[in-house]
């Protein structure tokens, strides 16, 4: 009979230590989740960054046009490059002609907007 209640009490404490760890293990994870959160701009509209790689290309070569976007409904790039979609992180081959500035223009589903420029630099 002691060895039944010794195994008992043995078996709840196990029991409660697990569930004491993930329950921390929980926690640790919803702050992780607000921190990131935080850092692609919450629930504002924000553009998390648009960039041309490399900067400076020769005449007839590619350059990649980076943008990445959070809470937004839509996107345009001027000069115009197509439709593109909303995205944390997306590139786009470009091959300018000549320098070209680049506008990324993001859109909310309550109509504000935010823009950023990146210029491909023609050699």
């Amino acid at each position: 009979m002691l060895a039944l209640l010794w195994t008992g009490w043995v078996f709840l404490n196990r029991y409660r230590e697990a569930r004491d760890l993930e329950g921390q293990a929980g926690r640790r994870q919803a702050q992780f989740d607000r921190e990131i959160l935080d850092r692609l701009g919450g629930d504002k509209l924000t553009i998390l960054n648009f960039y041309a790689s490399p900067g400076t290309v020769r005449r007839g070569t590619h350059a990649s046009l980076c943008y990445g976007v959070s809470n937004a409904a839509s996107v345009a790039i001027e000069p115009d490059l197509g439709p593109w979609k909303p995205a944390l992180s997306r590139c786009i081959d470009v091959a300018p002609r000549r320098t070209t500035a680049y506008t990324l223009t993001a859109k909310s589903a309550g109509g504000e907007t935010v823009t950023a420029n990146a210029t491909v630099t023609v050699q």
